[in-house]
């Protein structure tokens, strides 16, 4: 399995994060903040599934640009997977024939640019032979993390979450876990801000951390730029073994 963290900035690409999209295998992206600017129109088009964990801005922003750029007049189209509420939230406020057109509507008509895929709690998914699993997980909108899995390895994304119990049940429970994306947004200094967004400071990331099975990678995600080397400070003083900070561009295999 291997997997790109997408970059979203002109400068320092590697280490400005804006917005969120993972790309696993070419095919298969989960979120897509900056998907729509990845790569070629072709690239673009060899995703085929797209995960979404929720609906915020970072993690949907370019979606309509994606659509637009990998859609051909043929009945193939990409799939978009999400809660039922995260989905309904991009037909109400994105795709909504306002801020965007309608797409879905539009899809039903002429051929198509997407398809909704409606996802429930732990019932898993395939996708381009991956086993895509969604669990719940605490922020101040409906969110899935996702364990994904390719017969060999599994890699966790934990999506924007507070402090949670069950994905981190699910990793105990899940064969050859190698890694998992995990969330820091704030500073210490700033832990009543993450505590009201449902976000992570390094000290709560130490504690959800040590959730995770024995030997796991712990990929530090998700950082906000204007705190990005206060964060990086806090996350080195853990002391966490297996501990490292993601990178964008940067392949990760598994």
């Amino acid at each position: 399995m291997k997997i790109v963290i997408l970059g979203s900035s002109s400068q320092g690409t590697a280490q400005r994060q804006y917005v969120s999209t993972y790309l696993i295998n070419q095919t298969v992206a989960i979120d897509a903040g900056c998907l729509g600017f990845y790569g070629s129109p072709e690239e673009q088009e060899a995703v085929r599934h797209l995960f979404l964990t929720h609906a915020h801005a970072d993690h949907t922003a370019s979606l309509p640009f994606f659509l637009e750029n990998v859609w051909t007049p043929s009945p193939d189209c990409p799939s978009i997977y999400g809660s039922r509420e995260t989905l309904d939230t991009i037909r109400r406020c994105l795709l909504n024939g306002e801020v965007w057109p309608d797409l879905v509507a539009l899809s039903e008509r002429m051929p198509p640019f997407l398809r909704l895929q409606p996802l429930e709690p732990e019932v898993p998914v395939e996708a381009c032979g991956l086993t895509i699993l969604p669990v719940p997980v605490s922020h101040v909108v409906p969110t899935f993390g996702y364990v994904v899995r390719d017969g060999t390895a599994a890699v966790i994304f934990g999506g924007d979450s507070g402090p949670t119990e069950r994905l981190w049940e699910v990793a105990r429970e899940t064969p050859g876990l190698k890694a998992v994306f995990l969330e820091v947004s704030f500073p210490n200094r700033m832990k009543a801000v993450a505590e009201a967004s449902l976000h992570l400071t390094p000290d709560m990331f130490g504690r959800e951390a040590a959730k995770s099975p024995a030997g796991t990678r712990v990929i530090a995600v998700h950082l906000k730029v204007r705190y990005r080397e206060e964060i990086v400070r806090e996350l080195d003083a853990l002391g966490f073994p297996f501990l490292e900070t993601g990178e964008c561009g940067r392949e990760y295999e598994f």
